[in-house]
């Protein structure tokens, strides 16, 4: 059972990334990563989220090139937007949410 510290940690890296994408997340997750399993869990998705998101946009500004980079970059944004949410919230609720469409790095 995860008790509220833990739900509220693991919905903070989603939520704290709004702020700083990259560092707020990753203090949580170094800090905390080994006192819970949950929060373990949802700090490496989060960062095989950011990495997975972060190769998408390199391709879709390689893509702008021919044009389609222009249309794939802001549906991205959109999409990274909306599962970020939805991951704080299934965080918050103490469930394990997996990210779609990301690469399992960690």
């Amino acid at each position: 059972m995860v008790n509220n510290n833990e739900r509220l940690l693991a919905a903070l890296i989603y939520f704290i990334s709004f702020f700083t994408v990259f560092i707020g997340p990753l203090i949580i997750w170094l800090i905390k990563k080994d006192d819970s399993r949950f929060i373990d869990f949802h700090g490496r998705e989060y960062l095989n989220f950011m990495i997975s998101y972060t190769l998408y946009t390199v391709i879709a500004t390689i893509l702008c090139f021919v044009l389609i980079g222009f249309l794939v970059i802001p549906i991205i944004g959109i999409i990274a937007f909306i599962f970020t949410i939805i991951a704080g919230v299934k965080a918050y609720d103490g469930k394990e949410y997996r990210i779609p469409f990301i690469f399992r790095f960690l």
